[in-house]
């Protein structure tokens, strides 16, 4: 058992994308990422996704055209199968919890939507 703070794991981190594991609970993971910029559309078939923001402002696209904007402490689930995307216009730190066997499927950009 040992205390990690979140903020401080990535309070270096200068890259477009950094994505890592910070701990596995049960059957499920929780990720951090750091990101400026868009990430690629994909889906989880089997597995929700919930995000949360720490730092910034997380947009997720969805494949029916809506758009989520979380900041600071808002959180979000994103179905299994739900067709979307993550995109950050000024640095960002969120974390993801989904079950650690979770597939990631990417797919072309669905029409009608911006890169």
């Amino acid at each position: 058992m040992t205390t990690q703070n979140l903020l401080e794991l990535t309070r270096d981190i200068q890259e477009r994308h950094v994505n890592f594991a910070v701990a596995d609970v049960n059957s499920h993971v929780l990720r951090i990422a750091v990101m400026t910029g868009n990430y690629r559309w994909h889906f989880h078939p089997d597995s929700d996704e919930l995000f949360m923001v720490l730092e910034g402002e997380l947009f997720i696209d969805i494949e029916d055209g809506t758009t989520a904007s979380l900041k600071a402490n808002d959180t979000l689930t994103i179905p299994a199968g739900t067709i979307h995307r993550t995109r950050a216009d000024v640095r960002t730190v969120n974390l993801c919890f989904e079950g650690k066997e979770a597939e990631t499927i990417f797919v072309d950009e669905p029409a009608g939507q911006a890169k």
